[in-house]
């Protein structure tokens, strides 16, 4: 095989996690026919087929996998290698992946975990898909259950409840509900309304940060964590806690990166934080809507 570039490498990989010319393009700011073109080169030089071409995407072969695999196993140590010499430089960034609300409430108390002393900086990715470190995409993770990967540590941080929120002191009637749209809810809290009240569903949302600003608003009532609608002074909990959802809450590391100084002070930062909020994270704590 000739040389490849790189360039063309990581376009193959973005392909691949967006399963399409279009998100590709959107991701690399090059034209769908560049992106395409590209990929045809690629499988030239490589003399492999590496995509099943349809109407619906790009879907890798068998082949097209197993470079995939590769190259993110080549961006792991890539990544591993700028870590490194961001350290050497004493600037380093710290990657957390978490879902909408705990990056919420990390958002809302930032100094506790990153303060202007501190010589590194955090990327926060937020998402309801699990957070994956194998590839080093992110140096911490926050998971609903205890991860079984050998190569992870993990510290536990306490429960998660979950219960229905309406606007504080809406009039009775018609039982109206908001949620995120059926093909974006991942999350059990987020499909509770699509097998629960598929019929009293008014207004759908493709993120589940929305779903605060629509209760809030009187459209509906939406299934929130505890301490995300307990806090609020907006909302008010309709019912009691839906059993059902509560979780475990975990903070996962890489188990050969968590002895690096700055991930290890994030690390220790975010456990005393999130296990400090412990009974608000499992709806114990009286809401401050109640007084």
């Amino acid at each position: 095989m000739k040389n490849t570039d790189w360039d063309i490498y990581r376009c193959f990989v973005t392909v691949a996690r967006t399963g399409g010319l279009t998100g590709a393009a959107q991701a690399t700011g090059l034209s769908p026919a560049t992106v395409g073109r590209r990929m045809l080169e690629l499988e030239e030089r490589t003399g492999r087929s590496l995509f099943i071409r349809s109407q619906t995407g790009y879907t890798l072969t068998g082949d097209g996998r197993f470079l995939f695999e590769q190259l993110q196993e080549m961006e792991a140590a890539a990544r591993k290698v700028a870590s490194w010499q961001k350290e050497g430089e004493g600037a380093t960034v710290v990657r957390i992946a978490a879902g909408t609300w705990v990056s919420w409430l990390i958002a809302e108390n930032f100094p506790a975990i990153c303060t202007e002393r501190d010589a590194f900086g955090l990327s926060l990715t937020i998402g309801e898909a699990r957070a994956n470190l194998a590839y080093r995409e992110s140096d911490i993770g926050i998971r609903a259950f205890e991860p079984e990967e050998s190569y992870l540590a993990a510290r536990p941080v306490g429960e998660v409840a979950y219960a229905a929120y309406r606007q504080k002191n809406a009039p009775g009637g018609v039982e109206r509900w908001v949620a995120v749209a059926e093909e974006d809810a991942i999350s059990a809290y987020l499909r509770w309304p699509h097998e629960h009240a598929p019929g009293r569903i008014v207004a759908t949302v493709t993120r589940p940060r929305s779903l605060l600003d629509l209760a809030r608003a009187g459209a509906g009532r939406a299934v929130l964590p505890c301490f995300v609608g307990d806090l609020d002074p907006l909302l008010e909990r309709v019912g009691d806690e839906i059993e059902p959802l509560r979780h475990r809450q975990w903070i996962v590391m890489n188990n050969e990166d968590r002895y690096r100084r700055d991930i290890r002070t994030v690390v220790d930062r975010m456990t005393r934080f999130l296990r400090s909020h412990t009974d608000l994270f499992a709806g114990k704590r009286p809401p401050r809507n109640s007084a």
